[in-house]
């Protein structure tokens, strides 16, 4: 059975980040425009305003929708709860990777609530997204910042460095993941789960009713 997908009101670079975390499940998950086809899951992105959780409940109401499942940098176990107690079933963090986010869309077409943030780094920070590539914690807090929409001069006054020390690090992260330009950096912080949120890393994990299949 193909578990189909829809994103509503979500940019560019976060449609084409969600369709490559899925793509290699493609036999059994697929993305669909909601304007032209109904969908099993909807992935609704940004839902921090009331208006926001007014389009929750039209979601909920739309015939064409089976679940509706929210999908947010902005991780709030509190706005967690009030949705699903509206009707949502689920409040994903962006952060997740591919394998956890299909788990957790399928989780919830069976009827289970999901609410996973991100749980990619180790509690003592000893661990973070690009690692494996090659990039050192500050660089990964650097491109995180740019997903999140920062410029150049945002980032330097948020992580208290120079603008030639943040243009270091953009040049020096760009070539450890192989890219050439911002907008490519950020896809590929879609992609890898490092986003907004990314440097900041909780000591604890918050409390989820519901979790992710094994």
């Amino acid at each position: 059975m193909v578990l189909r997908v829809a994103l509503v009101d979500a940019d560019e670079l976060v449609v084409r980040g969600v369709a490559a975390m899925v793509e290699g499940h493609g036999e059994t998950v697929r993305l669909v425009e909601l304007s032209s086809s109904s969908a099993d899951v909807v992935l609704y992105d940004t839902v921090t305003t009331e208006e926001g959780q007014r389009r929750v409940a039209r979601l909920l109401a739309d015939g064409r929708v089976g679940k509706v499942v929210v999908y947010t940098w902005n991780f709030q176990p509190w706005l967690a709860g009030d949705l699903i107690r509206q009707g949502a079933s689920g409040y994903l963090s962006k952060a997740l990777a591919g394998p956890e986010l299909v788990a957790a869309l399928r989780a919830v077409h069976h009827g289970r609530v999901v609410v996973a943030p991100d749980r990619r780094t180790t509690h003592d920070g000893s661990a973070w997204v690009g690692q494996d590539e090659g990039l050192t914690a500050r660089e990964a807090e650097v491109l995180s910042l740019i997903a999140g929409g920062l410029s150049n001069n945002d980032v330097a006054a948020r992580m208290g460095l120079s603008i030639n020390s943040v243009k270091s690090y953009v040049r020096s992260s760009y070539r450890k993941i192989d890219v050439d330009s911002r907008s490519q950096a950020v896809l590929w912080a879609l992609t890898h789960g490092l986003g907004p949120g990314h440097e900041r890393r909780p000591d604890t994990e918050v409390e989820r009713r519901g979790t992710l299949p094994a």
